[in-house]
C-alpha cells in the first residue's frame, strides 16, 4: 500500500511573491492558484491541500469570519485542505521588525495574533486539521550585523512572546530558514536563535530544501559555510548531515524545493534562494534523497504534510500545467521514499 502521509500541499504564495501589478509578472489570484493546483494529476494522484499566504490580494488578514469561511468553502469544494499559513509579519504589512523598537515588535506580535484568528476559523470550519503558522525575523542580516548578540536576544524575545500567543490558540510557529532573514541567515545562527527562544514544540524551524542548500554554501555568513566550490558528493553528504542533524530536531514544517546554487530576488523581495523547477537540469539537489535527511522521524515532530515552494517563477511557467505535474511527481517520490501510514 502506498504511503498516505505526509499529505502533499502546494503553496499559494508563488502567485504573489515577487509579483507586481502593471508589470510582466502581475499577481496570480488565489482562485487561479487553486485551480492550477486542483488540476494537477500524476497517475491519478492529486495534491491534497494548499498552504496559504495571509496577505493581499489572496487573503486579507482582517477579513471577516464569514469571508474566511467562504474561502474555506471554495478550497474544500476543490477537494483540498489547508495546512500551514504565513503570517504577514513584515514592515509595510500588519507586522514590523522582530528586533526593532517596542512599537515595531508589538506589531509583529499583532500579526501573529491575527494569523491565529484566521487559523482558528479554518480549523473550526474543518478545512484545516494540521500545519503551523510561518514567521521570520521580518528584518535583514545587514541590520542584524550592527549588534549580533543584542539583536538575536530581541528576536528571541519577540518569538517567545509570539509563541505564547500561538500556544494559547493551539498553534505552533515555524521560523523560515532563509539567508535573507536577520539572525536566521546561516544554519548556525538559526540554531542559536531557536536555542535562545527555547520553546521546543511551540517555536520551531521550517526547512526549505532550496533555502537550506544556501546555508551549506555560506551565503551571507561565509564563516559558517560547510561546502567549498568544487565539492565532492562525499563532501556534500557530510555537510548535509551536519546541517540537518543540527536543525532537524527543531523542524516542524518542511518545503520540498529545488535550487541551482544561485540567489535571486524580484520586486520588493530581497535576494533569496533561487527556487528551480522540480526537473530543472541545473538543480543541485537530489530532491528525494535530501528530503530524507529532514523527514527522518518527521511523524514524531508532528509533521503531517509537505509543501512545495517555488517562488519567483515567470507567470508563464506558473500557468503551465506541466509545471505542477512535475512538482507533484517529485513530491510523490519523496512520500514513497520517506512517508508513512
Amino acid at each position: 500500500m502506498a504511503n498516505q502521509f505526509p499529505k502533499l500541499h502546494n503553496a499559494m504564495w508563488p502567485g504573489l511573491v515577487g509579483k507586481e501589478p502593471g508589470t510582466d509578472h502581475p499577481p496570480i489570484s488565489l482562485d487561479r492558484m487553486l485551480e492550477l493546483t486542483a488540476n494537477a494529476s500524476v497517475n491519478g494522484q492529486k495534491f491534497e491541500g494548499v498552504d496559504l499566504f495571509l496577505f493581499d490580494s489572496h487573503i486579507n488578514i482582517d477579513l471577516s469570519e464569514d469571508e474566511i469561511r467562504r474561502i474555506a468553502d471554495k478550497i474544500a469544494a476543490k477537494g483540498l485542505n489547508v495546512g500551514s499559513v504565513v503570517a504577514p509579519v513584515w514592515p509595510g504589512t500588519v507586522g514590523d521588525s522582530s528586533m526593532g523598537n517596542p512599537e515595531q515588535r508589538a506589531k509583529f506580535i499583532l500579526a501573529v495574533k491575527k494569523a491565529c484568528r484566521i487559523a482558528k476559523i479554518l480549523n473550526e470550519h474543518g478545512v484545516r486539521k494540521y500545519g503551523v503558522i510561518r514567521i521570520d525575523a521580518a528584518d535583514g542580516p545587514a541590520h542584524w550585523q550592527a549588534d549580533p548578540v543584542g539583536n538575536t536576544k530581541k528576536i528571541a524575545a519577540t518569538f517567545r512572546e509570539a509563541g505564547v500567543v500561538a500556544a494559547a490558540h493551539g498553534e505552533r510557529l515555524a521560523a523560515e530558514g532563509e539567508i535573507c532573514w536577520a539572525g536566521m541567515h546561516s544554519w548556525k545562527n538559526m540554531v542559536n536563535l531557536l536555542e535562545t527562544v527555547d520553546m521546543p514544540g511551540t517555536v520551531g524551524f521550517q526547512a526549505d530544501q532550496a533555502h537550506t542548500y544556501l546555508y551549506l554554501l555560506g551565503y551571507n555568513a561565509p564563516e559558517h559555510a560547510l561546502l567549498k566550490p568544487g565539492y565532492s558528493q562525499a563532501d556534500f553528504d557530510a555537510a548535509y548531515t551536519t546541517m540537518t542533524d543540527a536543525l532537524r530536531p527543531w523542524t516542524i514544517d518542511f518545503h520540498v524545493a529545488q535550487n541551482d546554487g544561485t540567489v535571486h530576488g524580484t520586486g520588493s523581495h530581497d535576494k533569496t534562494g533561487r527556487h528551480c523547477q522540480a526537473d530543472d537540469p541545473n538543480g543541485k539537489l537530489d530532491i528525494t534523497k535530501t528530503a530524507g535527511y529532514w523527514l527522518k522521524n518527521a511523524k514524531d515532530r508532528g509533521i503531517q504534510h509537505l509543501c512545495w515552494d517555488g517562488c519567483m517563477f515567470p507567470n508563464a511557467t506558473l500557468e503551465n500545467p506541466a509545471t505542477w505535474n512535475a512538482i507533484l511527481s517529485a513530491m510523490l517520490k519523496v512520500r514513497d521514499a520517506h512517508g508513512w501510514n
